[in-house]
């Protein structure tokens, strides 16, 4: 595993920067979206992987020590909880299940559902696909199996935790302990694989001062938005991560 040439390594700082900065906003979206555009740079899809977890990982773990007292904590182990009883079903059907389709699939879901949330955003007398609550924390055990499966159910979380948690700090501390600890997960298993080696870890220093940049950027916008625009731009997201599924 070689180190990219310096103009690689600039172009997926770029994206990083940017992809990181939108989940210093929202709490959310940075691998998903930054994913495609790093494969297609590296041309290594365990590369991009293993990178974009660990960066997710540092950005995701400074907003639980920095924002702790933010946290939800009820949200968070009703999620932790509905989510987790989906996951081990994902695992079992990993072997059965079409990812490419089932990619697809879900980035339909997510688009539909993300484009309703704006709408109504921006004609809020439109009263359309009012959904009952019930149906949210089915979204959190589908979640579960879909990221137990392929490991990128993280948006239909959000399709719950943006209708449960109201405050936009609290939703972003709260989403962000759930991806530290599922992203300590899959660390922890990279190390135990010895799948971390030294090329990695200079490229990790050198995506470094991206990644802080998109954090600092990220929290000046957090707190200059409202939390009716907070809200556009958690959907907007979640919009083009479904796009992001699809392509």
């Amino acid at each position: 595993m070689t180190i990219p040439a310096v103009e690689i390594l600039l172009l997926i700082g770029l994206i990083v920067f940017i992809s990181h900065a939108l989940e210093a906003v929202t709490g959310f979206g940075c691998s998903v979206l930054a994913f495609p555009f790093v494969i297609a740079l590296l041309g290594d899809l365990e590369q991009s992987k293993i990178i974009l977890s660990i960066l997710a990982w540092i950005l995701a773990l400074y907003f639980v020590i920095t924002k702790f007292r933010a946290i939800d904590w009820k949200q968070f182990g009703i999620i932790v909880l509905l989510a987790g009883i989906g996951m081990p079903a994902g695992i079992l059907l990993f072997n059965t299940l079409d990812a490419t389709l089932l990619k697809r699939v879900l980035g339909i879901f997510i688009v539909i559902s993300a484009a309703i949330q704006l709408y109504q955003f921006f004609v809020p007398s439109s009263g359309i696909f009012a959904l009952p609550k019930s149906v949210y924390c089915l979204f959190l055990t589908a979640g579960g199996m879909v990221h137990g499966a392929f490991a990128v159910g993280g948006p239909l979380i959000v399709l719950y935790s943006a209708k449960k948690i109201r405050d936009k700090g609290q939703f972003r501390a709260t989403m962000c302990l759930l991806w530290t600890s599922l992203n300590m997960i899959l660390i922890l298993n990279y190390f135990h694989e010895r799948k971390i080696t030294p090329a990695i870890g200079l490229q990790l220093l050198a995506l470094l001062p991206f990644l802080i940049s998109g954090i600092i950027v990220g929290e000046f916008v957090h707190h200059k938005i409202s939390e009716l625009l907070f809200k556009k731009i958690v959907f907007a997201v979640l919009l083009l991560v479904g796009v992001s599924l699809i392509v």
